[in-house]
This record gives C-alpha cells, structure tokens and sequence, in this order.
C-alpha cells in the first residue's frame, strides 16, 4: 500500500508492531561482546533500539548479586527486553532457559527462541526448533523464532503461532550480509507475522538491503559489537534501517538492460 511522505518520514504512523505492542524502531539489538557495560549502553542509545535482546545464560539480571546488573544500565522500563535462548542445542535447554527469563523478569513473556544445530555454523536444528516453540507457546510464551531462510519452514513456525519469524541472512557472527536476497523475499510475502532478519548483518548496507526486500526489521549484535567504534556502527544501523524502510514503501524503479535519459528526447526541439 502507498504511502504519504509523511507516513515515510514519521515511524510514528509506520510502526513495527509485535505481539500486539507498537514499537518505533525497526532495529532491534543484542546486548553481548562489547568490552564493558558503558559501552553497551552507550551503543543501544546510539542505535534507537527500543528491544533489546539478551542471553540469559551469558548475562546478570540479577541472578548473581555481586557482578554488574545489565539492568541498571538498560532498564526495564525503557526498554523491551527480549531474553534469548543463544547457546541452547536441544528442546529441553532452550525451554528451560524461557521459563528462568520469565522468573527473573517477573512473568516476562515475550522470547526469541533458538536452538542451535551446529557448534561451528551456529545453524539452527529446525526439528529442535519446532517442538521448542511447540512446548513455549502452549505454555503462554509469545515467541519470536530464529530458523533458516527455507519458506516453508517459515511458514510453519507462523502456523504454530510464533509471533515473529526470523529467518538468517548468513551464520551467525559471520557479516557474510543476506546470501540469499530470494528466500528472505519468499519469506516475507507469504508471511502475516513480522518477519526480521537476525543474524549475518555486517554493515549498514546489510541492513538496507534487508529492509527493502521487505523485511520488518533486524535483529543485530556482533555487526554493531565487534566493529572499531561500536557507538558510531549502532548510529549507521539506525539510519540504513530508516533508509531501507522508506526505500521499499516508495517502491523502487524497475531494473532494465539498457539505459534510459533522464530527460526524454520526445517533443524537444533542435
């Protein structure tokens, strides 16, 4: 559907919405590999993320009392806070691993949910992934899932009930960028959940791209973490996600083999 010049430039009137709650940015962002808590904070503000995505297994909230708290950096109550299952490799960790975020932040229901396959590709073990989110969502959990970028997979997830699907653009880690610009396209025009590219961004143009495939955000971490000046990155991110955002609302000219003049020569005099 088209839209206004103004509804391109105001997230306000184009929101992302998930599980039922609007959110302004596209961006969403993960907490780990930055070198102290300043800098994290520094990077998540930077980046104008309002979800911020955490690994419960690697990060204090509050489980151990004597080590710096993410949360008094990040707070609750600025920010979404999405507890991820990264470092999970069965049904049984990734699902325990939800149930301890929804104790330590009070009944917390909103997860992103993946189950590894492989140690070296950081890949997901689909058949894994498929009876966690099973397990989750008929135990009240608002899941956002990590998978492949196979269409039909996606499409199941969906079916189940996830209320996110977020397909690879490349492994993990890897700032390979999208490998397969097609699947992701599949993806998203099937869908009616968001769908969100997590994981393979490498730089701002990754994230662009994502967007005007379609996408209705990305999920980043090491892109942003592991760059030379982490706060300058996550200001880049945000502004690639806003480009590629209005990029695909205003539709892209078609390509075509030859050229064509930006000044048509018919009805011109000589």
């Amino acid at each position: 559907m088209a839209a206004s010049a103004s509804t391109l430039k105001d997230p306000i009137h184009d929101p992302l919405v998930i599980a039922g709650k609007a959110y302004r940015s596209r961006l969403l962002v993960g907490t780990g590999k930055y070198k102290d808590l300043d800098e994290t904070r520094r990077a998540v503000e930077a980046s104008g993320a309002e979800i911020v995505t955490v690994a419960i297994r690697r990060t204090n909230l509050g489980q151990n009392p004597n080590e710096p708290n993410l949360l008094d950096v990040l707070p609750a109550s600025k920010y979404t806070y999405l507890p991820n299952t990264a470092g999970c490799y069965s049904t049984d960790d990734a699902v325990r691993t939800c149930r301890l975020a929804r104790e330590l932040l009070d009944g917390h229901d909103l997860v992103k949910l993946e189950v590894l396959g492989d140690p070296k590709t950081l890949y997901p073990d689909i058949p894994q992934t498929l009876a966690a989110a099973e397990i989750l969502i008929k135990d009240g959990f608002k899941v956002m899932v990590y998978t492949n970028d196979d269409p039909i997979v996606a499409r199941r997830l969906e079916e189940m009930g996830c209320v996110a699907v977020m397909p690879l653009a490349a492994p993990i880690g890897s700032g390979l960028g999208i490998r397969n610009p097609y699947n992701i396209r599949f993806i998203v025009e099937a869908a009616k959940v968001p769908i969100l590219v997590d994981a393979g961004v490498g730089t701002a143009s990754d994230a662009a791209v994502a967007m005007e495939l379609g996408c209705d955000g990305v999920l980043m971490n090491t892109a942003i973490a592991a760059a030379q000046n982490p706060v300058l990155m996550a200001s880049a991110m945000k502004k690639a996600i806003e480009a590629g955002r209005e990029a695909y609302l205003a539709g892209r000219m078609p390509r075509q083999q030859y050229g064509s003049p930006s000044s048509p020569l018919g009805g011109t005099f000589f």
